[in-house]
């Protein structure tokens, strides 16, 4: 386990409790995730008990994770009244295939953030709405059209703070039973990646332009 200062301090209510072993509270690996990540489900319950998950688009901004959409959506209506929300986000790395059924498992690295998010407003809005253009392509903030007043009034931006945050993953191999080892049956790891296809541009650009260069792993910092 990492030093304190390199670590959250989540709370024994928000820390996995199904395989303690593979949860990891260290701020490296949970950036890593985060930064490799391009969705996360959200999850909250509307004002009748409803319990909903939304898959967004978000970006880590530091210690906070920002999320943005319609300001009319429930997810909004929900962050108003200061409801709790869970996100999580997960990245696929492997098929763990196992000489039985029951031990078919699958290689990944995910993250689960708790808490009540904040609505972010003014110059801290436009900000947040450029961060999440800039995850994608870096300069690209600099190069599109701003949000007019408009899309900026229909468009709200969350903020949630990493508190009460746990990382999971599983990695390796296959673990079967001693017993079925001289089975006849393929075993092992099938790796899976995110990869960044041939960009294809839209029919109507000008002539001429290039595709961004994608970098999609790392902080913003270093795209």
């Amino acid at each position: 386990m990492s030093d304190v200062m390199s670590a959250y301090a989540t709370e024994k209510r928000f820390r996995p409790k199904r395989a303690p072993e593979r949860a990891s509270y260290d701020k490296a690996l949970v950036h890593a995730v985060l930064d490799e990540a391009l969705m996360a489900h959200v999850a909250y319950t509307d004002e009748a008990g409803v319990p909903h998950v939304i898959p967004m688009y978000f970006v880590r901004d530091g210690e906070s994770l920002l999320l943005h959409g319609s300001a009319k959506m429930g997810l909004a209506k929900a962050a108003r009244r200061g409801a709790p929300f869970c996100i999580n986000v997960t990245l696929l790395d492997g098929l763990v295939l196992a000489r039985s059924g029951f031990h078919h498992s699958v290689n990944y690295r995910s993250v689960t953030v708790h808490g009540v998010p904040e609505i972010v407003e003014g110059e801290e809005k436009t900000r947040a709405l450029d961060l999440t253009v800039e995850r994608l392509a870096k300069g690209r903030s600099a190069e599109v059209r701003a949000a007019n007043v408009k899309e900026f009034k229909a468009t709200v931006v969350l903020r949630l703070k990493l508190e009460q945050v746990a990382a999971k993953t599983r990695t390796g191999g296959v673990n079967d039973e001693p017993e079925d080892m001289e089975l006849p049956v393929w075993a092992g790891v099938i790796p899976l990646h995110l990869a960044v296809g041939t960009p294809l541009a839209d029919a109507a650009c000008l002539p001429g332009l290039a595709a961004p260069h994608l970098t999609l792993t790392g902080p913003l910092s270093e795209r």
